[in-house]
């Protein structure tokens, strides 16, 4: 008699829950597609844009010519080589001093620090991502700058390792934060079983610890990347603005955010001058975009192997 009495509330109930999951899965549903429609939709707008200064530029000249100078009045030059080797001089250094360092300090918060430690440690790496850029920047003319102008012989700081330094520090804690949580997954059998075979604590961490964390490490460094590359206002203050192909780290360079953010606030609209803007931003994108993908195909072979 209880029983027949609940049946229909319990039919209710199933309902009501089927409802409230086909809700979720229609609001995941669109999340992704409206993030899928946003990404689409910026790339069709950097590259619409930036197609319309292929009308009066090469590509030759656009890819491959060092020469910027928009604002001539004669023969404006529109090459962008000299701002992908920046780019990618500042980013690469950037991630060669911060990949190394966040892994070792995930890997000693994760498995060597006591919770105490990790406790006063972990918010602190986690603040330096707060920082705004532009007092990132200021610390990078006043201190580092000089610093290295002093230690290096230099005529000033404003170099790509004053940068590189700079942008290391803001990815630091992405990589830290990232990575210690890819360790900490880890499942607790991988290191039993390497110290039942004799293994020390350092061996285990080396050989089996974070190997088996390998998709999540690379996921961490791809996103130090983004965090370095993405940067404008850190290496716009930082790096002297040259527009010159780097020789070394000694250099002054321009990155490619740098370009836009400078002179996109005085070009004029409608100009081959302001098109060359949005190609310089869809090409980052494209950058971006093939290095994540590649990325991608790593962590992804790094799980199948592990």
């Amino acid at each position: 008699m209880l029983n027949k009495s609940l049946q229909p509330s319990q039919t209710t109930t199933n309902q009501y829950r089927h409802l409230q999951d086909r809700v979720f899965k229609l609001l995941v549903k669109a999340a992704a597609l409206l993030s899928v429609l946003i990404l689409v939709g910026i790339f069709f707008l950097l590259v619409w844009n930036g197609f319309q200064m292929f009308k009066e530029v090469s590509i030759w000249q656009f890819f491959f010519s060092s020469e910027w100078n928009p604002g001539a009045l004669k023969n404006p030059q529109y090459g962008i080589g000299g701002m992908v080797g920046g780019t990618m001089l500042v980013t690469a250094a950037a991630i060669m001093l911060a990949f190394p360092l966040g892994i070792a300090l995930a890997a000693y918060l994760s498995e060597v620090a006591s919770p105490r430690m990790r406790g006063f440690v972990r918010p602190i790496i986690e603040l330096l991502a707060g920082i705004p850029s532009v007092v990132v920047g200021f610390i990078g003319i006043v201190v580092i700058g000089p610093f290295l102008a002093q230690v290096f012989n230099l005529p000033n700081g404003f170099t790509a390792l004053n940068g590189a330094i700079l942008l290391a520090i803001m990815a630091l804690p992405s990589i830290v934060t990232v990575a210690e949580d890819a360790i900490r997954a880890v499942p607790r059998s991988y290191r039993e079983a390497s110290y039942a075979l004799g293994s020390n604590k350092w061996t285990t961490l080396i050989r089996v610890t974070l190997p088996a964390a390998g998709s999540g490490i690379i996921a961490a460094g791809v996103l130090g990347v983004g965090r370095a590359v993405g940067e404008t206002m850190t290496v716009l203050m930082a790096t002297g603005n040259a527009l010159e192909v780097p020789g070394s780290l000694f250099d002054s360079v321009r990155t490619m955010t740098a370009t836009m953010a400078i002179e996109m606030g005085e070009v004029p609209f409608g100009t081959t001058h302001y098109y060359s803007l949005f190609a310089i931003g869809a090409t980052l994108f494209v950058m971006s975009l093939l290095f994540n993908l590649t990325a991608e195909y790593l962590a992804a072979k790094f799980r199948q192997l592990s």
